[in-house]
């Protein structure tokens, strides 16, 4: 029943794959190839613990939340290190880039260093956005300390700085598309969507959101509705879709007080799916196909209950799946917003959920990743430890999975002879 119910859904996953020329051995962004979460591989690891299907586990400097990317078998990832232990406010914002068959570290650049004045949330790190690799470049973010692009060996190819006050740090991720680098940038003093050419650092477009500035945290998604792409970002208080080329609003959503969002939208099932952040988090679901504002022509359903402030949705044929920051997952018709079931998981929850080899992977801040069946019934099939704390999302390599803890990072793979191998 599930391979049915999967079926269309990973078949169109596939294809996508293809015509971005990306396999399963690649995951260049947050949240993977279409940067919704989504892998194609047939396996991967359902049972791990500390001394069980690691590959690797190699300490990773400093600290850093921004989640594994890989790309030509090499694992990226950023951190901040402080190197002089005389001054507490001097910090080193690094890539590191790992061997992926062997986790043995091959590069180690400082981008940026910076004298950090700002209160940053315990949750967060001066390192939480996702680097996103694409051929031989590796563009690395760190909010408004600066956003850089790098070669696969080490040399920064041009740096570029956009100052914004924010209360918690940087926290969403840039995204490409058609030699633009985009990016929120996000304060309480100003807020921009804008986009550089990736090859030179230089401003293409830039586009200020209108008044009341608030920070906000969320990754732009790149989408296609019908003739034209669109890349939608959510910010305080509205969501915004642009053309990519020229930064023209397409379409704008409001949503009264919600600020600090991090969620990253999803598309599916011809819906934009929109996490509206503090103070009561609500799920939009938004027909992308109006112009202008659409709050009350195209906004489909709202769900209140369950509704996550951090962790993104995740859309598996017709049903999306939520966790709470507080543990509660929830399985949501994407066509009508009917909660299908509800179930506690346990712990806290920051991490991003991933879909792969058909099964849905949901980590907690305490290490535990549950395993869990798509489906309108919930069905938990695995439960595993780590050592140490899991904010950042996982990434999907092959047959392999990547996890970054508050220490180090591993390689997850199942043995050759664990009969979960040989599941759907």
């Amino acid at each position: 029943m599930a391979r049915v119910a999967l079926a269309p859904f990973m078949a169109g996953a596939f294809l996508l794959l293809l015509t971005t020329g990306l396999g399963a051995g690649q995951w260049p962004q947050f949240r993977g190839p279409g940067g919704q979460g989504v892998s194609d591989s047939a396996h991967a690891p359902v049972e791990w613990s500390e001394t069980s299907n690691v590959a690797w586990k190699v300490p990773v400097p400093g600290l850093g939340w921004s989640s594994p990317v890989v790309a030509d078998g090499r694992v990226w990832l950023t951190t901040a290190t402080e190197d002089d232990p005389r001054k507490d406010d001097a910090v080193s914002l690094r890539l590191l880039g790992y061997d992926e068959s062997s986790g043995r570290e091959l590069v180690n650049v400082v981008v940026f260093a910076v004298r950090t004045s700002a209160e940053i949330n315990p949750k967060n790190s001066w390192a939480s956005p996702t680097p996103i690799v694409d051929g031989g470049r590796v563009f690395v973010h760190f909010g408004a300390e600066g956003t850089a692009a790098i070669t696969t060996s080490g040399e920064v190819v041009w740096r570029a700085r956009f100052p914004y006050q924010s209360q918690h740090g940087g926290g969403g991720s840039p995204v490409l598309h058609d030699g633009l680098l985009v990016f929120n940038a996000d304060g309480s003093d100003s807020a921009a969507v804008i986009a550089l050419d990736a090859g030179t650092g230089k401003v293409k477009w830039r586009r200020d959101r209108r008044v009341p500035y608030d920070q906000a945290y969320s990754t732009p998604l790149v989408i296609r509705v019908k003739d034209r792409d669109q890349i939608v970002s959510a910010g305080a208080f509205r969501a915004t879709a642009y053309e990519p080329g020229t930064g023209r609003e397409i379409w704008r959503v409001t949503y009264g007080d919600g600020f600090s969002n991090v969620p990253r939208p999803v598309f599916s099932n011809g819906l934009v799916l929109i996490a509206t952040g503090f103070q009561q988090p609500s799920l939009l679901a938004v027909r992308p196909d109006g112009s202008g504002d659409v709050t009350k022509t195209h906004v489909a359903w709202r769900l209140a209950r369950g509704v996550p402030l951090t962790p993104s949705p995740i859309a598996v044929g017709g049903e999306a799946y939520l966790v709470s920051d507080g543990g509660i997952a929830s399985c949501v018709e994407i066509a009508t917003g009917a909660t299908l079931w509800q179930q506690r998981l346990g712990g806290t929850y920051s991490a991003s959920p991933v879909l792969a080899g058909g099964h849905l992977y949901f980590s907690s801040e305490q290490g535990v990743t549950t395993v869990v069946q798509p489906g309108r019934e919930f069905r938990r099939v695995a439960r595993n430890t780590l050592d140490g704390s899991l904010l950042a999302s996982m990434a999907v390599s092959g047959e392999a999975i990547i996890m970054r803890s508050d220490s180090s990072l591993y390689r997850l793979r199942q043995s050759r002879n664990d009969p979960w191998r040989d599941q759907p």
